[in-house]
């Protein structure tokens, strides 16, 4: 960014969500980057300019910590947390979800939340078409 830009910079969350078949740290992985992906490039966000990420997986999830998938993008100066989501009777079962911090110049309206697969249900006014 451009000092100009940097003078317009807030920190903005972006949302994010993706369910996984398995209880399985092969699954975990590959589901967080896929998520991560679709996170960055939907919103135009470089790895500098992530502040930080926090994961929460629901109970049923504990193969692994999503953090290893932003790890292996090579996220490795990136400060990350994980939660357990609570445990609400018939909730979404094996769901990542994801807030992430950024310095942006886009407005609060602009920023494009990302669900997928099974999570699209969750918030279905901020998915944005983010079925595909």
């Amino acid at each position: 960014m451009s000092e100009g830009e940097w003078r317009s910079c807030r920190v903005r969350g972006i949302r994010g969500a993706i369910t996984v078949d398995r209880d399985d740290s092969a699954a975990i992985v590959d589901a967080t980057k896929r998520l991560l992906s679709a996170m960055i490039e939907r919103n135009d966000v470089a790895v500098d300019d992530i502040a930080s990420v926090l994961f929460s997986l629901t109970p049923d999830l504990h193969a692994v910590f999503p953090a290893l998938g932003a790890r292996e993008m090579g996220w490795t100066n990136v400060p990350m947390l994980h939660f357990c989501e609570i445990d609400v009777p018939g909730s979404l079962e094996r769901v990542i979800r994801v807030l992430m911090h950024v310095n942006t110049t886009r407005s609060i309206d602009e920023i494009e939340h990302v669900y997928l697969d099974g999570a699209v249900v969750l918030r279905p006014d901020l998915a944005r078409s983010t079925t595909r």
